[in-house]
């Protein structure tokens, strides 16, 4: 199962329209989609505008690959799952967004394991082909490392 999230706070009709054209053209793959309240709504995956914390986490587990903007904490959370992640910027220059972070974001994350970045729409399907291609062994801690916590204590130890 692919599972597809445009976060909450805004919608992003053209990665879900890309999406939907992707389920079409993949029958025999399930998509599911977090919407929010875009306006386009799909018609060839089951979607929902929003979803509980449990249920969104549940639906990451589920998937064999994530789809999403480029939000962070989806990051975070499928670097946690080992779950690979197809992440596709928002654009200022498609007023999907109040300035380009999210570009920056994804540029900071292009050579990441388990990581693949679909800068365009028409991008998606060799990105997902090459997510769902993955061995997954992403070397990847939610927890800071002994160094930095001795770097940051010290710090705090000077002052």
């Amino acid at each position: 199962m692919i599972f597809v999230t445009v976060g909450t706070q805004l919608p992003f009709d053209r990665l879900i329209q890309g999406m939907d054209d992707w389920a079409k053209a993949n029958k025999e793959t399930e998509v599911f989609a977090q919407i929010a309240a875009g306006t386009y709504k799909p018609v060839n995956m089951a979607y929902e505008p929003s979803l509980s914390p449990d249920v969104f986490r549940d639906k990451c587990v589920q998937a064999d690959v994530i789809v999403s903007h480029a939000g962070i904490g989806n990051l975070l959370l499928s670097l946690e799952l080992q779950k690979p992640i197809v992440v596709v910027p928002r654009r200022f220059a498609y007023k999907e967004h109040r300035n380009d972070h999210q570009m920056a974001t994804a540029k900071w994350l292009e050579d990441r394991p388990g990581v693949y970045i679909a800068y365009e729409i028409e991008k998606l399907d060799e990105k997902i082909v090459s997510a769902r291609e993955m061995s997954v062994n992403m070397d990847f801690s939610l927890y800071a490392s002994p160094e930095l916590l001795d770097t940051i204590k010290a710090f705090i130890d000077r002052s």
